[in-house]
């Protein structure tokens, strides 16, 4: 399988979440189940169906986290030559000029893309269009709404 890439950030995200799953979720689940038990008849006992369900969801999420780091390239941007280019990582502040609209993004892996918080991915139009770029660069940007032009004010590289 081909590396992915993640960042510092995003890796330690996923490897705090992997560690709360794997030493409170975990273990509480299992309780729940042994308890669930004791009430007799599983067949009709709602509380283990829903302990087992549970049990399941977190167990596939151990192990989707688990693969993710392992096929992960970690990137630390702040390790990177700052030299003003937008790369995998770096937090740009552009202007869209048909609009006048100042937006920030990071560009960051599919996993932790999150539009709301300004995480965008690198296979998105937008990140595609920015990457490689400099500071004062225009992109143009082929969305589903049509081609938008944003010119790049900052790269940082957080």
């Amino acid at each position: 399988m081909n590396k992915v890439p993640l960042t510092a950030r995003g890796a330690e995200q996923l490897r705090s979440e992997l560690e709360q799953l794997k030493r409170v979720e975990r273990p509480r689940v299992i309780e729940a189940i042994a308890e669930a038990r004791a009430h007799g008849d599983l067949k009709e006992n709602a509380e283990y169906h829903a302990a087992r369900e549970q049990q399941g969801f977190i167990e596939g999420r151990i192990t989707d986290i688990e693969a993710k780091l392992s096929h992960a390239e970690i990137i630390d941007v702040t390790r990177l030559p700052q030299n003003g280019k937008v790369v995998f990582g770096t937090t740009v502040d552009v202007l869209e000029l048909d609009k006048d609209i100042e937006h920030t993004f990071i560009i960051v892996g599919d996993d932790e893309a999150d539009i709301k918080q300004g995480k965008i991915s690198v296979s998105s139009p937008i990140a595609r269009a920015l990457i490689g770029k400099s500071e004062g660069d225009v992109a143009m940007v082929e969305a589903p709404a049509g081609q938008r032009e944003m010119e790049i004010l900052e790269v940082r590289y957080e």
